[in-house]
């Protein structure tokens, strides 16, 4: 497959406070055409909308895909390829016992990757890459419909 045929995602969330009012967005690129999406919620973290942004692009994609996913949250990079496949065998808790923060979306999340071949990738956060910029741009767009 070539790379124009994967489908490139960017992804991320912003929360003014945390909690507080957040906003999610993603840019998916796929043969060269572009789409945006965002949206927000009243009261939650910027984890919760880091983690929403990749689960809403992954949804968003009408068939099976190869994708490169892309994130500049640590949080969601580290539990995607580091902690989850422990949390899903303790049965959702943490090496510590503890219940997983935010495991309603982690659940989503792992549905939400099973129909796709994902590639990802952490990208540093406002470091001018255009695809990152703009998923920032989106996400405090379907923020500030909270504020």
């Amino acid at each position: 497959m070539s790379s124009a045929e994967k489908v490139i995602i960017y992804t991320d969330g912003a929360c003014s406070g945390n909690p507080g009012p957040g906003g999610w967005g993603a840019l998916l690129e796929y043969k060269g055409k572009l789409k945006e999406i965002c949206g927000g919620e009243a009261e939650t973290t910027n984890n919760r909308m880091e983690l929403t942004a990749a689960i809403e692009a992954l949804n968003s994609l009408k068939r099976p895909s190869q994708v490169t996913l892309n994130t500049d949250s640590k949080y969601v990079m580290d539990g995607i390829t580091k902690w989850m496949h422990s949390w899903k065998r303790n049965n959702w808790k943490t090496a510590a016992k503890k219940p997983v923060k935010n495991q309603d979306l982690w659940i989503a999340l792992d549905e939400a990757i099973a129909a796709h071949d994902i590639e990802w990738n952490w990208v540093k956060g406002h470091a001018g890459i255009d695809g990152n910029e703009k998923a920032d741009s989106l996400a405090n767009q379907g923020m500030n419909e909270y504020r």
